[in-house]
Parts: C-alpha cells; structure tokens; sequence
C-alpha cells in the first residue's frame, strides 16, 4: 500500500507530466509558424498545398487529407523573409501601419488612465461613482456592440477612413482607466496624508507616491493594450476603406493560397515586437496581474 507521500510524489509527477504536454500544445503553433518560414514553397506547397484546394471565388472546400506538419525544413531557406522585407514592401508598410496605430493608443490610453484613475482613486464622490460605473458598462461590451456609434461618430467628425478614426476611440477606451483605478484605490491614505503633512502638492504626490507604486500594474496594462490593439482586424477593415492604411493584422486573415508561404514569415515577423515586449516585461506583467500593484509588506 503506498504511502502519502509516494501518492504525493506520483501526483507531483503526473501534474508535471500535463504541465508539459499543455506547454506543448501551446507552443506548437508558434514553432510550426516559425519551421515552416525556412521552408522553400515547393516543400511548403507539398505539405499544405491540399488544405485549401478547389478554392474559387463562388466555393471554398477545406481538405485535410495529405496534410503535412513538419518541425524541420528539408532545406533551410531564407527566401521567404527576402521577399518580405526586401522584394514587396507593401509587408513593411503594413507592419509600420501597425506601430503608427498601436504606439500612439498605448502611450496615450495609459497617460489618460493616470490622471483620470487618480482623479477617481483621490476624489470619491456619488457623482465619480456613477461615471465609474458607466466606464465598467462600456468595459464589458464588446467592441462590436460599440463599432457602428464609433463609425457614425468617425463620419461627423470627418476622420472615417484616416487614422484617426482608430486612434482617437483607442486613447479614451476605459480599460486602462477601469484597472488603474483599482490599483490605485488599494495605496493607503496615510500615505497622501504624510506627503501633504510635508508640503507636497497634488501633482507631486502623482508622481511622487502613486505612479511609483503603480509602476508594475501600469507596465502591465500598457501591454496588454498594447498587444489587444496590435492584433485589431475588425477596427480598420470598418474604419478605414485605403487598404494601404490597413496593419499587418489585417493581411494576417486574409490569407489566400497564394500567400501560403509569404504568410509563415509575415507571421515571426508579426510576433516580434509581442514577444520581446513580454521577455523585457515579463516580471512586471506577473507582479501587475499577481498583486494588482498593491504596497509590499
């Protein structure tokens, strides 16, 4: 009969056993995504060349038999980054399409979170509570819901089809607001309290107490906005009619059988700026998400 801690032992085994396996499952889209960039199209059309066979403009048939999944290229290539960073540059264009639209919501959204969530965090009152509380309404609905007012109020304001119309509903969007404020209704008042028993003023105690407290959860939330609006599709195929003003997102599900291979390496590109923001944020989105920027012992 086994022991408690041979049944411990055996369950700590298994646990890790399906930790592995998940983290498997969960990586290997990235790895064939990365793989199958160094392939050559004739290896890559052997592969996938039936998955999407038969395709016309009035049928699409998805086959799956003689489907492929390689780890390893038989012939390692760069050709297809060649002709995404070198011959079409139109790939380019949209990934800079991306940063123009994504950097500015970013930067902008979290300076807009920290004045207004300090604003609601310092200055309670039945008037900021009910205005909080519209900003969690709009929080959960999904864009969709949202997405026909954002176009009529585009249109009005005569920025449908620029930029603008994406940008501008980006820097205001609640979700920063919503989490900062959270974060920094959880910094004690005695702080505040001694900051102004020493002269400080309003803004000195923003920067001084608040946002170093709150630098994690900020980290943190610029992100996740970050990679939520770098992975927008619906927005700019709604909001913005030029197809030479569309991110990379955009090509990323419009992917034709002509595209196949270029698709592989348009994909690690893509995943590039994600993924060194993570490496560089990693501790501080694990403390932001873990203790939601409250004050260690």
């Amino acid at each position: 009969m086994m022991t408690h801690k041979q049944r411990q032992h055996n369950l700590d085994i298994a646990l890790t056993v399906l930790v592995f396996f998940a983290a498997f499952l969960f990586l290997m889209p990235t790895v064939l995504t990365i793989a199958n960039s160094f392939m050559t199209s004739t290896e890559i059309s052997a592969n996938y060349g039936a998955m999407f066979s038969n395709m016309t403009e009035d049928k699409k048939t998805f086959i799956s038999d003689n489907v492929n999944l390689k780890f390893i290229p038989d012939k390692v290539t760069f050709e297809q980054y060649k002709s995404v960073l070198l011959k079409s540059p139109d790939y380019l264009l949209k990934f800079w399409n991306s940063v123009i639209l994504t950097v500015p919501i970013t930067v902008f959204q979290l300076l807009v979170a920290v004045f207004t969530a300090y604003g609601f965090s310092r200055y309670p009152g039945k008037i900021k509570n009910i205005i909080f509380f519209a900003y969690i309404i709009l929080m959960i609905m999904p864009y969709q819901v949202t997405l026909v007012p954002n176009y009529l109020v585009a249109d009005k304001f005569g920025i449908l089809n620029t930029r603008w119309a994406i940008i501008l509903p980006g820097i205001f969007s609640p979700f920063s607001i919503f989490l900062l404020t959270k974060v920094m209704r959880r910094i004690p008042i005695s702080y505040v309290e001694a900051a102004k028993l020493d002269g400080a003023s309003e803004f000195q105690i923003l920067t001084k107490i608040y946002l170093p407290l709150c630098k994690g959860a900020i980290v943190s939330i610029g992100m996740l906005v970050f990679i939520d609006y770098w992975n927008m599709v619906e927005q700019p195929l709604v909001l913005i009619k030029d197809t030479s003003l569309h991110p990379l997102s955009v090509f990323l599900s419009q992917i034709n059988t002509g595209d196949v291979g270029l698709a592989f390496a348009v994909g690690v590109v893509y995943m590039v700026p994600t993924v060194l923001m993570f490496l560089y944020g990693e501790d501080y989105l694990v403390e932001g998400i873990t203790y939601s920027g409250g004050i260690k012992g």
